[in-house]
C-alpha cells in the first residue's frame, strides 16, 4: 500500500512565547517492509534552527528552535510511505516462551544484546507481580511464545475498554490496570509490562493505522490519530508486532514511526517554552491509502 500521511499539531498560547525548543519524532522509519518515499515538516513560525539526527533507538528526530515571539505554533508533517505485508512465522512453530526467556538471559551479544535492553523497567513502566500473574493466564508452560502473546493480546482487547476520557498521557499504569480502561497507548503499556514481567523483551511502537469510516458515512478529514502498539523479541526471527487495541498483528495497514522503551521515548512532539502561559493543543491526522501501481513489463 501507498500512504499519504498528514500530521498537524497546533499550540495556541494565552501569552506570547519568546523562545521554544522542540524535538519532533514524525519521520516514518525505514524497515524491510516499509519505505519512506518522502517526508517534509512545515513549521510556522519559521524556526531559527533545525537539525536532524537519530536518537539512541535509531528513530529520526528533528530538533527545532523558535526565537521569534509567537502565540501560535504549528508543526505539519507530510509523509509518503510504501508498506508491504511483513513476513510472519506460524505462531505454533515459534519456540516456547521459557526457552526465549532463558536464551535472552544467557546470550548477551548481537541482536539479543540489543533486545535485552527492553527487559527492564522504564520511566513509565514498572513491572510488578500482578502483571506476571495476569500474563501467566496466557503463558502456559511450554506454550510457543507467539501463540502466548497472541492470546494475551486477545485478552487485553476483550477485557479492557477503549475510553478516551478515562486517561491522559500522565495516567499511571497502575490506574489503567486497575480500571481496565484507556486508549492504545495504555493498552500497549499494559501488555509490555506483562511480557517484561516474565523476563521477555518488549518495546513500545508508535505510528499510524489506516482506519475506515463507519458504514454509509464519508471519511472525515483530520479524524485519524497517532496509534501505538508493541513488539516482542523472538531469537532467530526478530521483533514481532501485536496490536492489543484492535486484536491484530500489524500488517500493511500499520505505519511505523518510532520505537522505544515506552511512550516517553517516542512522543511525536516534545518541547520546552519560555512564556506562553496556558496553552491549548489541536492535533489532526489524515492517513490516505492508495494501492501501489503494479510494475510494468
Amino acid at each position: 500500500m501507498h500512504y499519504e500521511i498528514t500530521h498537524a499539531t497546533t499550540y495556541e498560547y494565552s501569552y506570547p512565547v519568546s523562545l521554544s525548543h522542540h524535538a519532533l519524532r514524525l519521520h516514518p522509519r525505514g524497515l524491510a517492509w516499509q519505505h519512506c518515499v518522502d517526508h517534509r515538516v512545515h513549521i510556522d513560525p519559521v524556526p531559527s534552527m533545525r537539525r536532524a539526527h537519530e536518537d539512541y533507538h535509531g528513530n529520526h528526530v528533528l530538533f527545532v528552535t523558535m526565537e521569534v515571539e509567537h502565540r501560535q505554533l504549528t508543526f505539519k508533517s507530510v509523509s509518503v510511505v510504501e508498506v508491504t505485508h511483513p513476513m510472519l512465522p506460524e505462531p505454533r512453530e515459534t519456540p516456547s516462551w521459557e526457552s526465549v526467556r532463558d536464551f535472552c538471559r544467557g546470550h548477551q551479544s548481537g541482536a539479543t544484546l540489543e533486545a535485552s535492553e527492553f527487559l527492564f523497567d522504564s520511566p513509565l513502566l514498572q513491572s510488578k507481580a500482578l502483571h506476571a500473574q495476569y500474563a501467566l493466564g496466557s503463558f502456559k508452560p511450554g506454550r510457543p511464545i507467539f501463540e502466548a502473546v497472541l492470546d494475551l493480546t486477545r485478552r487485553i482487547h476483550s477485557e479492557f475498554v477503549f475510553d478516551p476520557a478515562a486517561t491522559t498521557v500522565a495516567t499511571p499504569l497502575d490506574e489503567v490496570f486497575k480500571h481496565k480502561r484507556g486508549v492504545c497507548q495504555d493498552f500497549a503499556h499494559v501488555q509490555i509490562a506483562c511480557i517484561r514481567s516474565l523476563g521477555l523483551p518488549a518495546r513500545y511502537v508508535s505510528g499510524y493505522l489506516e482506519t475506515d469510516p463507519p458504514p454509509g458515512r464519508a471519511r472525515m478529514v483530520g479524524s485519524d490519530a497517532s496509534h501505538a502498539w508493541l513488539s516482542f523479541y523472538c531469537p532467530g526471527i526478530g521483533w514481532i508486532g501485536v496490536d492489543p487495541t484492535n486484536n491484530v498483528v500489524p500488517t500493511s495497514r500499520h505505519v511505523t514511526v518510532a520505537w522505544g522503551r515506552d511512550f516517553s521515548d517516542v512522543s511525536p512532539v516534545r518541547g520546552v517554552v519560555l512564556g506562553g502561559g496556558k496553552h491549548t493543543l489541536r492535533v489532526a491526522v489524515d492517513v490516505i491509502s492508495r494501492e501501489v501501481p503494479a510494475p510494468t513489463a
